[in-house]
């Protein structure tokens, strides 16, 4: 048979299959869902250097930044959900009720069904396959859709994926906006997005058609605040490293920096030669520093730039998709620069006064992915803490919470919905099921006689007593319950008998 005649299925069909291969429970058991997490960290120890290398073809990082931020930090995220899987996977006993503090009360994880995970371009094995290991622990099934922008590192997951994993149970759909958009049309169980804001609303729109839960994991314009506490070198070879990693397209990283005048030329001079040391002379002969992704996103940068004071850098060259590290000094709230996320390598500098009004400056704009503050006074620490909105913060450094897998990854308001990471991925794919087992004894049903009819003033009372909440004694925190619960049971007990009693007497 001719491949070119072969029909390929569609995203309803590929839909349809997974839901029907989901609800034979397969995925369920421990066993399986182990067998595919090791099968997705042996996909990314098998082909360390074929995945590296399909990075660097789409966006030309580093060897370095490949391997270490993408393959090796995917491998230590699956690493983490298999030694850690078994456990998650245990029902949880929450605090009990007084008038449950005889039954079993339980959070049992169950996985939502079939997922959806669709993948960035700026980090696309990573950003692929760290969701696709939350929904492996959690026991869906999924579609994994792969950025078209990094066609390399797409195809090559499309070849390995269905070699490691289950294709039962979790297909690969490459495509563009016309076969995204035709996934989107169908009826997930879960969606995780990874991408900018305005596709973000339209993931959000069609997953709202079924009420499909979402995870949105977006960007923004990121702060960083720097006030005369800190060491501003430090601060500058922390900032840079965070702005001109892959070449400035990280979500999380530094878009722009609010300071006052001093440390903002203190903050050039460093960054000057902290550039020329990392780089040399030019940077666009160093091994060590990316290219921009394609050329549409090459003008839309570069064009940020016009009418600019640029202090550092500003060469570029489309034909080789280059632009040097750039700084750009007498930034006012209105320059192009500071309405949109940069997601490039230029980083602009604001002036302001202090750290009131740099909180004033950042609430008057988006809530972004990551918020940075540097500074050595703990109570500057505290008003960005209590007085700004996040999806993350990090003092003293930037993006390096992000490798952080005790705490949740993700944005708020425009910057996204949700978190993922170690544990939180797991969590985000599944739904954490309440469950109340009671027994069916005489003893239990002699209380559950206070809520039947006829109803009485006394029944009323008695509820009314038996619900009450107490503060805990510290260290005898379930004191109280136990003797309401004690003292209920006594007065049920009465109440029961007297109202036997005088039934009997009624009927002679």
């Amino acid at each position: 048979m001719n491949p070119e005649n072969i029909k390929m299925p569609t995203a309803a069909d590929i839909v349809y299959t997974l839901r029907n291969n989901f609800n034979s429970g397969n995925t369920r058991p421990y066993e399986f869902r182990l067998k595919q997490l090791q099968g997705l960290h042996k996909l990314l120890a098998d082909n360390e250097k074929a995945l590296t290398n399909a990075i660097i073809q789409d966006l030309r990082k580093p060897q370095f930044e490949a391997l270490l931020y993408e393959v090796n930090y995917s491998k230590t995220e699956v690493l983490n959900t298999i030694y850690n899987l078994k456990e998650w996977m245990k029902p949880t006993k929450p605090s009990k009720p007084l008038p449950f503090i005889m039954d079993e009360v339980l959070i049992q994880p169950e996985p939502y069904g079939v997922s959806l995970i669709i993948g960035a371009w700026n980090y696309p094995v990573m950003l692929v396959l760290i969701p696709l290991a939350g929904a492996i622990a959690a026991g869906n099934a999924a579609v994994i859709k792969p950025s078209e922008v990094a066609p390399h590192t797409a195809d090559l997951l499309k070849e390995l994926i269905p070699q490691y994993l289950d294709s039962e149970y979790y297909k690969v759909y490459c495509g563009g906006i016309p076969e995204t958009t035709e996934l989107l049309k169908q009826r997930f169980d879960y969606i995780f997005y990874t991408g900018n804001c305005q596709v973000g609303k339209v993931v959000h729109a069609a997953a709202a058609k079924h009420l499909t839960p979402v995870t949105l994991e977006m960007g923004g314009k990121c702060p960083v605040f720097i006030d005369q506490s800190a060491d501003v070198e430090i601060v500058a070879r922390r900032v840079l490293f965070g702005r001109f990693l892959n070449a400035g397209q990280s979500c999380i990283a530094p878009d722009y920096i609010l300071c006052d005048k001093l440390t903002e030329q203190k903050f050039v001079t460093a960054a000057k030669t902290i550039l020329k040391e990392w780089y040399g002379e030019n940077a666009k002969e160093s091994p060590s520093y990316g290219r921009i992704i394609n050329e549409r996103h090459f003008n839309r940068i570069v064009k940020l730039l016009d009418g600019a004071n640029i202090a550092i850098g500003g060469s570029h060259d489309i034909k080789d998709l280059f632009i040097e590290p750039s700084i750009v000094t007498d930034v006012k709230p209105t320059d192009p620069l500071m309405q949109e996320e940069i997601f490039g390598p230029i980083l602009p500098i604001v002036i302001t006064d202090n750290a009131s009004s740099a909180i004033d400056f950042i609430n008057k704009r988006e809530k972004p992915l990551a918020l940075y503050v540097f500074s050595t006074n703990k109570t500057t620490h505290n008003l960005f803490l209590n007085y700004t909105s996040s999806g993350n913060m990090l003092i003293n450094d930037t993006l390096m919470h992000f490798s952080c897998e005790t705490i949740p990854f993700g944005g708020v308001g425009n910057s996204g919905i949700g978190g993922y990471h170690g544990k939180f991925t797991f969590d985000t794919f599944s739904h954490p099921k309440g469950t109340l087992i009671r027994k069916l004894d005489k003893i239990g049903e002699m209380v559950n006689t206070l809520r039947c009819p006829p109803y009485t003033d006394q029944k009323l009372n008695l509820i009314n007593m038996f619900t009450k909440k107490l503060p805990p004694i510290p260290g005898l925190k379930h004191l109280p319950t136990l003797v309401v619960f004690t003292f209920g049971m006594f007065a049920s007990m009465i109440l029961n008998c007297g109202y036997k009693y005088w039934e009997s007497k009624k009927d002679i």
